[in-house]
């Protein structure tokens, strides 16, 4: 993502670093305290979250919902957004349940690759990009404090509840519903920020394929 650009390497900058990591510290920040406030807000009683329960119900292969209190979601726009309370052992969108080693190795290698890309792939005045990795940073990082904390994962954020496909179309990945899936803002900054780097990947690469074909032509 270097291009033309002749500023200096971001790791050489105060700026793309203080950017990074401020963007980092508030965006981690958002992601713990709202699933803070969601597991002692949404449900009629604050929910406490024991690891040893956790770790104990996840050897037995039990399901993990019977740690929660049953309760209704709670609606934020109808249609739109609810708020439901899932512990969730798998990776974004509860993907993968189970291999709890396994996401926090991956998460670990994740979090070394955007530093790496930070250091190698972008500029002092890339400061999208920048902003960018920091989500996908604070993202690995919420959900591994989860993991480390709680040996699972807090989700809570349900888009769309109840919206299916419409005739009778279904999809091997969700069934009817388009969105089955309980998140979590953690979720939301890594599909963000790799959403936004893919798009800044593709407009680069149109933009050499650009100056490739006028330097054929000259």
């Amino acid at each position: 993502m270097t291009g033309t650009d002749t500023s200096p390497p971001a790791w050489r900058s105060r700026r793309a670093w203080g950017i990074l990591l401020i963007v980092t510290v508030l965006a981690t920040a958002g992601d713990l305290g709202t699933k803070a406030w969601a597991f002692r807000s949404v449900a009629p009683a604050p929910v406490e979250i024991d690891r040893a329960e956790v770790v104990e119900m996840t050897r037995a292969d039990h399901p993990l919902a019977a740690l929660l209190p049953q309760s209704e979601p709670l609606v934020v726009i109808p249609h739109v957004l609810e708020l439901t309370l899932v512990l969730n052992r798998g990776a974004v969108f509860g993907l993968g349940a189970g291999g709890r080693y396994v996401f926090l190795a991956f998460t670990v290698v994740a979090l070394a690759f955007a530093l790496w890309a930070f250091a190698n792939w972008t500029r002092a005045r890339h400061h999208c990009s920048h902003v960018l990795l920091a989500l996908i940073i604070a993202g690995g990082i919420g959900n591994f404090y989860d993991r480390l904390v709680y040996a699972c994962v807090r989700d809570f954020l349900h888009p769309l509840p109840g919206l299916v496909y419409p005739f009778g179309i279904s999809t091997p990945w969700s069934g009817r519903e388009v969105w089955p899936y309980v998140s979590n803002v953690a979720d939301a900054f890594l599909l963000i920020g790799i959403a936004g780097l893919m798009i800044i990947l593709m407009r680069y690469e149109k933009k050499q394929k650009r100056a490739e074909a006028a330097q054929a032509d000259n």
